[in-house]
C-alpha cells in the first residue's frame, strides 16, 4: 500500500495445559510458552509497529506469591525489547540462583514471567497517545484474585461515548474515555458482580473464607460476563482477556469483522489474529487451525477445559476484506490465492487500457505487499499470451518458417522491478516545498528499462489518499517516460471511513472523495452537499439501527469510471508528461475473489453495525463544518 494506513492490532493467547515440568522435560525448557509467545508476536510483528505488550499468570501459587507479570513496550523494536528485558531477568536470577536451573518449581516461584498462562499483544495506535500507558495489555488489579482481569484486543468501538456513560450510570469513575478502559471496566463490573454473588451463596452454603477462593474459581461463568458486559457494544472486536486465578477468553465481535483463529492439543490451547502464526509457531497442519466464529468465544478455564460459547446473537457475516487484501500475511493458504485471484479479476480492464499491446508494456508492482496480486495478473497475461501464440501459429496453416514461429513463441510478459522504496525520510523540514521534494524521493525507480512507446502497468494494494502517488509515484515513474502510466488498485476505491481498527477516521483524506467532490462542481450540482449535510444531522442524536448512511448520494449521479477518471486527473498534474489512468478492482470482482471475507463498507457505505452509520455521518459533518475531531 503506497499510501501510509495504520495496521490492524495482533493478539496472541497461549493456555499451557500440562504442568511446567512436563515442557521442560519434553521440550527442555519451562519456558516453552515465552519462547512460543515471542515467535507468535514476531510473527504477528506486521499488525503492529506502535509497541507490544506481554502479561503471564502462574497458576497454583501461594497467598504472598507473586502470580502477574506484564511488560510492555514502545522502543523502535517493542516485541525484541520486551523479551530482551524477560531474558535480562530471567538470565539475572539463574546468574544469582544456580539451583533454579534444573528445579522448574523454584522457577516458578521466583522468576516472573514463567506461567501456564500468557497474553501477548501488538499495537498499531488509531487513537490516543502513542504513549507505553496506551500499550495492551491493560491490567485491573484487585487482592482477590478472581476479579484480577487482564485484557487486550484488536478492536474499535463506535460508541465509546454511550460504553463510558453507561459506567458511570453504574456508579464508576473511569480514569479515561478511551475504548480499552471502558471495554476493560464493564467486563471487570460484571466480573465483580458475578464473583460477589457467588462468595455469597457459598457463605450461605456454610464455606469460611478461605474455602470460597478456589470454589469461585471453579462456579465462575465466564460467557455470562461476556454476555452482560458486551449487550451494547458496537464495532469490530477480537477481545482477550485473563483472569487472575487462571480462566481465560477470546470473544469475537458478532458480524466477524475482526479475525480470530485457534488450535487445541492435549498440551497447548492457542490463539491469534492469523492462522499461518499457530501453523508456523506450533507446526500443525491448516485444516487444524479453526476459526472462531463470529459473536462466539473461546473459554478456557482454570481447570483446563475448553468450550466455544455463542455470547451474542452473530450478525450477517462481514469480515474486513482488507485483512485479505492488506492487513493479514499472504502466507496463509486461503489468503495467497484470493490475492492471486484480485490480480487476475483485474486484467480484462488492464488489457483493454494497453490495447492488447503487451509487447510495449512493462508489469511492476508497488513495493511489497502487492506483489502477491501481481503474480496474478502476470498468470493472466501469460494465458492471453499462450492464446494469441496459438491462434497466430494456426492462422499460419502450417506455412511459417522456424524463425517466425520461434519468434511467436518467445514472447513473454515483460516483468521489471521498477519502484525501489528507499529507507523511510524524515521531513524534518517543516517548509511545504521543502517536505514535498523529501516525499517524492521515498521512492527510487530502476532506469533503463522503459522505452518512449512503453506502457507502464504498476499494481497497488489500494489507494486510499492517493499523496504518495502525487507527490512521489506517478511522478517518479514518469522520469523514465513512458507513454502512458497505468495505476492498478487490486482494491476498489475507498469512498467512506473506517470504523472498526483501521485509522480512516475521515472523508476529506479519501482520493475517491475528493474526486466526487470535484465532479459535483464540475457538473453544477454542489448543492448535493448541502443536502446530505442537513440530512445527517438528522441523524446524530439516533441510536437505533434505522440509522442511514447518507454519504452515500455524493457517489450517486457518477459511475465507477467517473471517479476513477477524475481520481486520475487529481494525482497528476502539468509537470506529468505520460497520460495516467487508474483501475479500480470492481466490488463484485473483489467479492468473487473473497468470498469468506465480504465486509466492504469502505468501498460500499454498507455498514454492519448502526454505529458505522452513525461514524460516517459524523465524519461529513465535520467535513462539512471544518472540524478536524474524530468521528467515533
Amino acid at each position: 500500500m503506497s499510501d501510509a494506513l495504520k495496521h490492524e492490532c495482533g493478539i496472541a493467547l497461549i493456555r499451557l495445559l500440562k504442568p511446567l515440568e512436563y515442557y521442560k522435560e519434553k521440550y527442555g525448557s519451562a519456558f516453552y510458552g515465552v519462547n512460543k509467545m515471542y515467535l507468535m508476536m514476531e510473527k504477528q510483528h506486521n499488525r503492529g509497529q506502535d509497541g507490544a505488550g506481554f502479561a503471564s499468570i502462574k497458576l497454583d501459587t501461594k497467598p504472598g506469591e507473586r502470580y502477574i507479570s506484564r511488560v510492555r513496550s514502545i522502543a523502535q523494536q517493542p516485541i525484541q525489547d520486551i523479551f530482551a528485558q524477560i531474558n535480562e531477568r530471567i538470565n539475572y536470577d539463574f546468574a544469582q540462583h544456580p539451583e533454579y536451573q534444573d528445579n522448574v518449581a523454584l522457577q516458578k516461584r521466583h522468576i516472573p514471567y514463567i506461567g501456564e498462562l500468557l497474553l501477548g499483544h501488538v499495537r498499531y495506535g488509531t487513537f490516543g497517545k502513542n504513549s507505553v500507558e496506551s500499550v495492551h495489555p491493560f491490567l485491573r488489579q484487585n487482592n482477590w484474585q478472581h476479579r484480577n482481569l487482564i485484557v487486550a484486543g484488536n478492536f474499535n468501538m463506535t460508541n465509546v461515548n454511550e460504553l463510558f456513560d453507561n459506567l458511570i450510570e453504574i456508579g464508576q469513575h473511569p480514569k479515561e474515555k478511551a475504548d480499552t478502559i471502558t471495554v476493560m471496566e464493564k467486563i471487570g463490573h460484571f466480573l465483580d458482580d458475578a464473583v460477589a454473588k457467588i462468595y455469597k451463596d457459598l457463605k450461605k452454603e456454610g464455606f469460611s473464607k478461605v474455602e470460597c477462593s478456589p470454589l469461585i474459581a471453579e462456579r465462575l461463568k465466564v460467557a455470562k460476563i461476556l454476555k452482560r458486559a458486551a449487550k451494547n457494544w458496537d464495532g469490530g472486536y477480537a477481545m482477550a482477556g485473563l483472569l487472575g486465578h487462571g480462566d481465560s477468553f477470546v470473544l469475537r465481535d458478532p458480524a466477524g469483522i475482526r479475525p480470530v483463529y485457534y488450535y487445541k492439543d492435549d498440551e497447548v490451547v492457542v490463539v491469534a489474529s492469523e492462522r499461518p502464526v499457530i501453523q508456523t509457531v506450533f507446526n500443525v497442519p491448516f485444516e487444524s487451525v479453526q476459526e472462531l466464529e463470529p459473536g462466539h468465544a473461546i473459554i478456557t478455564k482454570k481447570s483446563g477445559s475448553v468450550d466455544i460459547k455463542k455470547i451474542l446473537k452473530p450478525l450477517e457475516r462481514k469480515a474486513c476484506s482488507f485483512e485479505r487484501i492488506y492487513f493479514s500475511r499472504g502466507s496463509d493458504a486461503e489468503i495467497y490465492e484470493e490475492r492471486k485471484e484480485l490480480g487476475r479479476l483485474l486484467m480484462p480492464k488492464v488489457l483493454e487500457a494497453i490495447d492488447y499491446d503487451t509487447e510495449n508494456t512493462v508489469f511492476s508492482f508497488i513495493p511489497n505487499t502487492a506483489e502477491t496480486s501481481f503474480y496474478g495478473m502476470i498468470d493472466t497475461v501469460e494465458e492471453y499470451l499462450n492464446e494469441r501464440k496459438t491462434k497466430s501459429i494456426l492462422d499460419g496453416n502450417g506455412k511459417l518458417s522456424a524463425e517466425r514461429v520461434t519468434e511467436i513463441l518467445s514472447e513473454r510478459p515483460r516483468i521489471e522491478k521498477i519502484a525501489i522504496k528507499d529507507v523511510k525520510l524524515r521531513t524534518f523540514i517543516t517548509e511545504d516545498s521543502s517536505r514535498d521534494d523529501l516525499v517524492a524521493h521515498v521512492y527510487d525507480v530502476t532506469y533503463g528499462v522503459i522505452k518512449p512507446t512503453d506502457n507502464l502497468v504498476i499494481i497497488d494494494d489500494s489507494i486510499v489518499r492517493g499523496t504518495t502517488l502525487k507527490k512521489s509515484i506517478i511522478k517518479m515513474m514518469d522520469r523514465l517516460k513512458p507513454k502512458q502510466i497505468i495505476v492498478v488498485s487490486s482494491a476498489p476505491q475507498i469512498r467512506y471511513p473506517d470504523c472498526y481498527g483501521i485509522d480512516m477516521a475521515n472523508l476529506e483524506s479519501l482520493v475517491a472523495f475528493r474526486a466526487a467532490l470535484e465532479l459535483l462542481k464540475e457538473n453544477n450540482q454542489y448543492e448535493i452537499v448541502e443536502n446530505v449535510y442537513k440530512k445527517c444531522l438528522t441523524q446524530v442524536k439516533m441510536k437505533d439501527k434505522n440509522v442511514v448512511n447518507y454519504v452515500k448520494e455524493i457517489y450517486d449521479n457518477f459511475t465507477d469510471e467517473d471517479i476513477s477518471n477524475k481520481i486520475a486527473d487529481l494525482l497528476s498534474d502539468d509537470q506529468v508528461n505520460a497520460e495516467v489512468k487508474i483501475i479500480f478492482q470492481p466490488v463484485k470482482n473483489l467479492h468473487k475473489a473473497c468470498p469468506k471475507n465480504l465486509g466492504d463498507w469502505y468501498f460500499t457505505g454498507d455498514y454492519p453495525t448502526a454505529g458505522g452509520n452513525r461514524v460516517v455521518n459524523k465524519a461529513f459533518i465535520n467535513f462539512y463544518e471544518g472540524n478536524k475531531e474524530r468521528a467515533y
